[in-house]
This record gives structure tokens, sequence and C-alpha cells, in this order.
């Protein structure tokens, strides 16, 4: 006889089963990146890069419109867009540092030729 590990949890739930995955409608998606956007301008304002590092500061400074975003929004977007925030701000800072000492930046694909 074999183990076979158990990761928690009760019974998966029938009707969730049954039920198909269904993308979210345009509007929805529109509700979302509006709620998104209020939040990330609010951080701006507030000099706050991090909503995941700097969470107790951002909820202090910004809680409305991030209850907002997570409630108009899946939760694995939510992670996904602040986490993306981060990464798409060191992708800026890290081309500028780049032309400052001289070098070039090309877009992604191939280079172009000597």
């Amino acid at each position: 006889m074999g183990w076979i590990p158990s990761f928690g949890g009760s019974e998966p739930d029938a009707k969730a089963a049954d039920k198909p995955y269904e993308p979210p409608m345009r509007s929805k998606r529109d509700k979302c990146y509006a709620a998104r956007d209020a939040f990330f301008n609010c951080l701006e304002q507030n000099n706050i890069l991090d909503a995941i590092k700097d969470e107790d500061k951002s909820k202090v400074a910004c809680g409305a419109q991030n209850q907002r975003f997570e409630q108009n929004c899946a939760t694995a977007w939510v992670e996904y867009f602040k986490k993306r925030r981060v990464v798409e701000y060191q992708k800026v800072q890290t081309i500028r540092r780049i032309e400052a000492e001289g070098g070039e930046v090309y877009p992604p694909g191939p280079l172009p030729p000597k």
C-alpha cells in the first residue's frame, strides 16, 4: 500500500467542479482596470512603489482604493498587477541607467546587424 499525500481541505465542491471556467466579461475587466489605476495613482501620490512589501503603509494611505481594487479584480490579478508594477519600474530604471552610461537599449527581438 502506497502513501498518498493529503493537501488538506475538504472534498472539492461538486458545483464548482461542474462549472467550466468563464473569463470575466469586458465590463468587469474594465472595472478591474479602473480600480487598479486608481489604486496605483494613489500609491504614486504617496511615493509607495511596492504595495506588497509596504502593505501596511499602502493600506493606511490608499486603503479605500486597495479595497475597491481587490473587490473588482480576481485575487490572482491583484497579486500579478502589484508585482508587475515593481518589475516595470525596475525595467525603466535599468534602461535609464544603461542610457546614462552611454549604452543603447534595443527593443525585444533580434539585435540589429553590426
